[in-house]
């Protein structure tokens, strides 16, 4: 098990998906990528096919546009990408106190307001990242895409994360529970459990894949034992049906939830988890992520 140190949470607070004058790209010091992250917004208008209770996008305030210009995507990127290589970024006051070991652009990663494999020139943004990645030399930078893995059997989704496969790319995906109503409770979809699990499945069999759970209290109750357990059979019966799952990161709220009552879990009960579900799958890499302390 592998255990964040805690004194840096404040670096991890913020995400701002709106950066300056940027309007798809955006830099955020990431406590999973350990490091600088690019962030690259496809859906600015906050439309999502989600609704998760922990979702941390304001959706109250109208977006400045809802459309996305590759063109202006692909300028934005070089910008971002060259201010970043190039340490001009660690000059400003957003990151100037971030410490040296933060200092290093880890990926470029499709997030953003909503499901980024919703955009339906997915793969062509998908190449404009890989392209910018080659031009300025990021070598050790992945390409991720943090997906709900709702759409992930669709065409132009298997095009795009055949790009990001080529690019040192990364699938990280959502699987925040074991049982169909605990999903309806947290993620609020209406895309079928058993469609995320069946895509999930597809994808790791393809590629090796991250896992990406976050767990909260709710209503101040923790997440319930058995949810627990029906999680870690979820996984058990991924990893036998032949997904290559290379990490399963446990993390819990950092930042302001769309609902009050998702709050973050303590960090000795992430500990807890991450310790009981590799006593379960041993042979399984498992990380925790606290909450902004």
């Amino acid at each position: 098990m592998k255990s964040q140190d805690p004194t840096s949470q404040s670096y991890f607070a913020s995400h701002p998906r709106l950066w300056r004058d940027f309007h798809y790209v955006y830099p955020v010091i990431s406590r999973r990528s350990k490091g600088l992250s690019i962030g690259v917004n496809l859906n600015v208008d906050k439309v999502c096919n989600f609704d998760c209770i922990y979702c941390c996008v304001d959706r109250s305030v109208t977006p400045p546009r809802k459309d996305v210009d590759l063109d202006q995507l692909r300028e934005e990127l070089d910008a971002m990408v060259s201010w970043a290589g190039g340490g001009e970024i660690w000059e400003t006051d957003d990151f100037k106190n971030v410490p040296p070991e933060l200092r290093h652009v880890r990926d470029i990663t499709f997030s953003g307001d909503g499901e980024p494999t919703s955009f339906l020139r997915f793969a062509e943004a998908c190449q404009i990242a890989a392209d910018a990645r080659t031009r300025h030399g990021l070598d050790d930078a992945r390409l991720i895409v943090h997906t709900d893995s709702s759409l992930l059997h669709r065409d132009h989704v298997k095009e795009g994360i055949a790009i990001l496969d080529a690019n040192n790319g990364e699938v990280w995906a959502k699987l925040d529970g074991g049982t169909t109503a605990y999903y309806r409770l947290v993620n609020r979809s209406k895309v079928p459990f058993q469609q995320v699990l069946d895509n999930i499945l597809a994808c790791g069999r393809e590629r090796e894949i991250v896992i990406q759970a976050l767990f909260m209290t709710v209503h101040g109750e923790p997440l319930p034992d058995e949810e627990f357990d029906a999680f870690c059979e979820r996984l058990r019966e991924l990893i036998a049906g032949g997904c290559r799952v290379s990490l399963v990161q446990i993390y819990t709220v950092a930042r302001n939830p769309a609902e009050a009552y998702a709050q973050p879990l303590p960090n000795e009960h992430l500990d807890r988890l991450v310790a009981a579900l590799q006593r379960r799958l041993p042979d399984l890499l498992c990380e925790p992520y606290y909450g902004v302390e």
